[in-house]
């Protein structure tokens, strides 16, 4: 395992982006070990909802936590991330749920991956749940 900081600028969506530097580092697999930062328009999905709900406006991220999967070259560079996060409204309310794409970053996000080098992180239909879950390979070489 290798740590591996960054910080993340405005408008870049949180989810994207951190699959796109787990990819730049030539992993397929990391964990968020922290995360905090600011987003605009946040947006999280509930326990159980189908669709995601839009935070309007500013908020800051509380905590950010999950894994980071990225395909295999041949893969067309397909995502197989879970994240969570709870977030805090302009209002101080708190929201929690799924990272959803669209998250965009305010002013900064700063996050702490554990890159997985040896590892492959994929998603498949699981019988028992009805979702797509996860799945842990070790990485071909």
């Amino acid at each position: 395992m290798k740590t591996y900081p960054l910080r993340l600028t405005p408008g870049q969506d949180l989810r994207e982006a951190l699959e796109a530097a787990v990819r730049a580092q030539g992993c397929q697999a990391a964990f968020v070990l922290s995360g905090v930062g600011s987003l605009v328009d946040a947006r999280i999905r509930f326990a159980g909802a189908d669709e995601p709900l839009c935070i309007c406006g500013d908020s800051e991220i509380l905590s950010l936590s999950g894994t980071v999967g990225v395909g295999a070259t041949g893969d067309a560079g397909r995502g197989h991330s879970h994240l969570h996060m709870a977030v805090a409204a302009a209002t101080g309310e708190v929201f929690g749920g799924h990272v959803a794409p669209g998250c965009r970053v305010r002013t900064t996000a700063e996050v702490l991956l554990a890159l997985l080098p040896e590892w492959a992180f994929t998603r498949e239909p699981d019988a028992a749940t009805g979702h797509a879950e996860l799945v842990v390979k070790a990485r071909e070489a």
